[in-house]
């Protein structure tokens, strides 16, 4: 059997594993958790044990061995999965089992502290996924702190050295500029009118503006769930989620056009090289640049709602007699907020670099997971001014960690900088900025689709940024976005 085709094999495994997450997330009965956690492990154990197999490694070997460099796809898949494999294989299947199950019981131990804003229902599951991090990083192996060999996971070829640092000169400039733009919105005071804004209008229009940015229904599905997210089910299967607000339509419209965005990258990969690495997303950072750049760059443009708004305006009568220009204010307001999901462009990125520092701390052992509430609470009065009012709206907040994605929270504010820089260089071909001024993004997508989506993941994400547009990353498209647009 060629590699490639032990391949496709793992993806079945994975992607029916992926239909169970999914289902986990929006229709799982609270009473079904517990098998569902071992249909999870198994599968997960069963894709790792296909993946370090002695047939798998004879196989990619022996295509190794007949690569001759002139096929450039070709040789991509073999070093990707090469260096794939050299990871999967330094972790044993038990533990990849043991792991998907506490992730399992995690994940719901997390749900019922949420709920109840108590971090000590969630803190004993957090120290054993914390403890499984440190685990596969000793036999990941890593050259200056654990971070790095689970953030290699994420965002390869890149260090948490390298991390800080930009994170580091971001925050010079972006302290000062958040600031300003909270005191700018305290100003203006912007307000929405008042609700409700029904579920079903909101349906209706989020589906109508997800299809108008080139999401494609013939191939994925909007469904509800607590915390939003997009994922893959199989080529040409992609899921997205998003939940509503009554009193906002805007929370549910940005969440799906985020993750739309998510959705319309997974929609241009290769469709015939499901599973393979030049059919996969290269890295977090590349695929979360897709989704901020049509959340951001796109929704919330003036350009995006002088064609939508009226449109808007039928769905919700509230929004008759608002003004357009009022609601640019509404939703180009800046606020320091607890919640990281709900925090605007100037913030956001201050959410993301607290979750950083922390997350390095519990790895490097300086802070132990029962300080985690007090040293979130220090590090966000330091950032914010003020503390979150009880767990549920701190430390308690965000899915990842109950899912095991320790050292995922970097590649968000990495999407933000990437997702700039690209629609920079999008934009900046004549013909896309006339198309894209007059809310057409065919043209757009169809320039992601040649510059980021088509390359798959047979380039490293720093290359596949200075290849699409001529520059190596920097944040320096994404601050000139955040000053033009708020200040």
């Amino acid at each position: 059997m060629h590699i490639f085709d032990r391949v496709r094999e793992i993806s079945l495994v994975s992607s029916a594993g992926s239909i169970l997450s999914w289902d986990q997330e929006t229709y799982l009965p609270s009473g079904s958790a517990d098998y569902r956690s071992q249909q999870l492990s198994y599968l997960a154990a069963h894709a790792h044990k296909l993946a370090t197999s002695e047939d798998f490694l004879k196989s990619l070997a022996e295509a190794e061995a007949q690569d001759n460099g002139s096929d450039i796809i070709l040789s991509a898949n073999l070093r990707e999965l090469r260096r794939e494999s050299d990871r999967s294989v330094k972790i044993p299947t038990d533990l990849v089992a043991r792991e998907s199950t506490a992730q399992s019981a995690g994940h719901h131990a997390w749900i019922a502290a949420r709920k109840a804003s108590d971090f000590s229902l969630f803190a004993p599951h957090l120290e054993t996924l914390v403890d499984f991090a440190l685990q596969k990083a000793d036999l990941w192996g890593y050259s200056n702190e654990p971070y790095d060999a689970l953030l290699e996971g994420y965002e390869r070829a890149t260090s948490t050295a390298d991390i800080a640092s930009m994170f580091d000169k971001l925050v010079e400039h972006l302290a000062p500029l958040s600031a300003k733009a909270v005191e700018k919105t305290k100003a203006l005071s912007p307000q929405l009118p008042p609700g409700p804004y029904p579920v079903s209008a909101q349906q209706d229009f989020n589906a109508l503006v997800a299809a108008e940015i080139g999401f494609d229904f013939h191939h994925g599905r909007i469904d509800t769930t607590t915390h939003p997210f997009c994922t893959t089910l199989g080529p040409q299967d992609i899921r997205l989620t998003t939940r509503y607000e009554e009193n906002d339509f805007t929370s549910s419209l940005f969440g799906v056009m985020h993750e739309a965005g998510h959705g319309m990258y997974e929609q241009g990969l290769p469709t015939a090289d499901f599973g393979l690495p030049s059919g996969s997303a290269v890295s977090l950072g590349i695929h979360e640049s897709q989704s901020r750049l049509w959340e951001n760059q796109v929704g919330r443009s003036p350009e995006f709602w002088e064609k939508f708004y009226p449109i808007a305006r039928e769905h919700f009568h509230q929004l008759r007699d608002f003004p357009l220009e009022n609601f640019l204010q509404y939703i180009h307001r800046a606020e320091f907020t607890p919640i990281r999901v709900e925090s605007d462009e100037a913030t956001y990125d201050l959410h993301i670099i607290l979750r950083f520092r922390i997350e390095r701390m519990l790895l490097n052992r300086e802070i132990k997971v029962s300080e985690v509430p007090s040293t979130w609470n220090d590090l966000f009065r330091e950032s914010f001014g003020f503390s979150p009012p009880d767990d549920a709206h701190g430390c308690l907040q965000d899915i990842h960690w109950s899912m095991g994605g320790i050292g995922y929270f970097p590649t968000y504010t990495l999407g933000n900088i990437n997702a700039a820089q690209l629609f920079q260089a999008a934009t900046s071909v004549p013909e896309i900025a006339a198309a894209t001024a007059a809310a057409n993004y065919a043209p757009l997508l169809a320039w992601l689709r040649q510059n980021v989506h088509a390359h798959g993941a047979t380039l490293d994400p720093s290359a596949l940024i200075q290849k699409a547009t001529g520059k190596p990353p920097s944040t320096q498209a994404y601050l000139a976005h955040l000053k033009s647009r708020y200040l």
